[in-house]
């Protein structure tokens, strides 16, 4: 920003003294010879007290008649103020309007879900979406900076690859000068080799998955980090998993505790988020699933899911009924704001209650040998406070990369980390196969041809050593740290299987 201009975030460093702001009108309202006006900069938002006579007469009115979003400069005194947004306010002496906005479509009321996907261009600026964007470029700046200061080094791997790292159907193909490529669903494979030159190493980067679910963990278009260290055995790799997870939290507490409070994020639970994280074996978390605990919490849940609707229905039925004649207009704006989100929630809560039953079922009648699906991992993370990891999945649910425990033929050296409070999956990893044959063997057996592969079989024939490395979905992880109910506020611009709107 220009030195002419001072940013709201600094303005605790400019208390008693006179500032101007560049920014655009996020809300307003007038009382009487007074207005109160929203500012926001992008650096946050602060409220500018405009009383009659302290500006010249032209600018009050043009003030009193600009729209949401007009943008403007404000020039005026700043005092500390713990009952303004941010804590602080300016008493205005000047403003200049630079552009007049008219008709913003984004009103302070709630919107549905797909008006504002539509309007997304729009809708990152408002407060929640900035307090998210600004969380989402903490955690990023954390993932940079724990593997850059812990000895790692970036490599860049290839967004349009010619093999699958991850099941086949899920690619998307891409027509590469006539010859079918497709983009990368993960950079692991082409991270192997560069760990046999630089020790440690990462990638960073969009990944692709053309998966066909709506769920609220699912977008086909996301970003994830993945590290490779060579020399590395299953206990070293979760216990770098788990510092670096501990950091991410760390860092998003310190840098944004304010947009965590105003996101409703449960602070409380993530200063627990500390090591040593829980660790449990698929065979453990089967054991879980099929036992008469599980049955007793999902029960119990049920009842949670049915007085929660209660609660909500009630409070709709007090809000319809009231008699809006008798309300000013920011309480009828107020009240059709809350109402619009209780239906959202109460739609939510039915589904909740809908699901029960049948992921009660699925648990009871859990097969050791199947891969655990959401329901499965939300159950187990619903039960713990801290990241769980679960290792040692059956083989036969696994992809041919990872290594055999030679103990025990039937599981391979992996894991999953679920994040607590029921978000399920942040992080998949394992210790990769550095053995020639076995995994020769296990391409053969996944029906993947050997010659498509050549490149990373050498891996194997010059220098193998164990190695092993995992990958970390951001937007899971944000929407974790945030509390938010799906993924696709957690990116700028989501891609869904159903939906690309800009």
């Amino acid at each position: 920003m220009s030195s002419n201009y001072t940013t709201i975030k600094s303005l605790s460093e400019n208390t008693g003294k006179q500032v101007t702001l560049a920014g655009w009108l996020y809300n307003s309202r007038a009382s009487g010879k007074i207005q109160f006006l929203i500012i926001r900069d992008g650096t946050g938002l602060c409220q500018c007290i405009v009383e009659k006579g302290n500006v010249p007469d032209e600018i009050f009115e043009q003030l009193k008649h600009i729209g949401q979003e007009s943008s403007l400069t404000v020039t005026g005194t700043i005092r500390a103020e713990p009952r303004s947004v941010g804590g602080y306010e300016m008493a205005v002496t000047d403003a200049k309007i630079i552009s007049v906005s008219e008709g913003y479509p984004i009103t302070p009321k709630s919107h549905g879900i797909d008006f504002l996907l539509k309007n997304r261009h729009l809708h990152l600026r408002s407060h929640l979406q900035w307090c998210i964007l600004k969380i989402r470029h903490t955690v990023i700046d954390a993932v940079r900076r724990f593997f850059n200061d812990n000895g790692f080094t970036l490599i860049d791997t290839p967004i349009i690859t010619s093999i699958a790292g991850e099941e086949e159907q899920s690619l998307f193909e891409v027509d590469y000068f006539g010859t079918p490529l497709h983009l990368t669903q993960t950079g692991q494979l082409h991270l192997e080799s560069a760990a046999m030159s630089c020790g440690k190493v990462y990638c960073f980067g969009p990944t692709f998955r053309a998966e066909k679910s709506k769920t609220r963990r699912h977008l086909t278009e996301f970003w994830m980090v993945e590290p490779e260290v060579a020399f590395i055995e299953l206990p070293g790799l979760l216990e770098l998993a788990e510092n670096f997870v501990s950091s991410i939290v760390s860092r998003v507490l310190s840098d944004n505790r304010a947009e965590l409070e105003a996101l409703g994020a449960n602070i409380e639970a993530l200063e627990k988020i500390t090591p040593p994280f829980y660790r449990l074996t698929y065979t453990d978390c089967v054991n879980i699933l099929t036992s008469d605990k599980t049955k007793d919490f999902l029960v119990n849940q049920l009842q949670e899911f049915l007085e929660e609707k209660k609660q909500i229905e009630t409070r709709i039925t007090e809000l319809e009924s009231q008699d809006t004649g008798k309300l000013k207009q920011w309480q009828k704006d107020k009240n059709a704001a809350e109402l619009i989100e209780l239906r959202s929630t109460l739609a939510e809560t039915e589904i909740k209650i809908e699901n029960n039953p049948r992921h009660a079922q699925l648990a009871a009648a859990f097969k050791w040998g199947k891969d655990l699906g959401g329901s499965d991992e939300t159950i187990i993370s619903l039960m713990h406070d801290k990241p769980i990891f679960v290792t040692h999945y059956p083989k036969q649910a696994k992809a041919f990369y990872m290594k055999t425990d030679r103990e025990n033929e039937d599981v391979v050296l992996n894991f999953d980390m679920l994040a607590p409070a029921g978000f399920g999956e942040i992080i998949g990893g394992s210790i990769r196969e550095d053995d020639y044959d076995r995994l020769v063997s296990r391409i053969n057996k996944q029906g993947l041809k050997p010659e498509n592969y050549e490149w990373y079989l050498d891996l194997r024939k010059y220098g193998s050593v164990p190695h092993g490395g995992f990958g970390l979905g951001i937007e899971r992880t944000v929407a974790w740290l945030t509390d938010q109910k799906h993924i696709r506020q957690c990116i700028p611009f989501p891609r869904m299987m159903d939906k690309v709107y800009i």
